[in-house]
């Protein structure tokens, strides 16, 4: 397996070091606390209502940058 160095500091040396269990090595500690998650845990944490409300907003959002780009390029024309 491949491996990696990483500089960190002492305070963030001596908390990681707290979470180490029996034979830990730091790379156990570090997967145990921060561990792989997929984009298909967040399938239906939001209401439908809520989703259409963000959809909406993000559609709106980039309205706004488009129509904000246009006017840019046009100046430089």
């Amino acid at each position: 397996m491949a491996t990696k160095t990483l500089t960190i500091t002492e305070d963030a040396y001596e908390r990681l070091a707290a979470h180490k269990e029996g034979n830990d090595s730091f790379s156990d500690v570090i997967v145990k606390h921060f561990p792989k998650h997929s984009l298909m845990e967040l399938a239906g944490i939001l209401t439908h209502e809520d989703a259409t409300t963000m959809r909406k907003a993000i559609a709106e959002s980039r309205k706004r940058s488009n129509a904000r780009m246009a006017r840019i390029t046009q100046r430089f024309k």
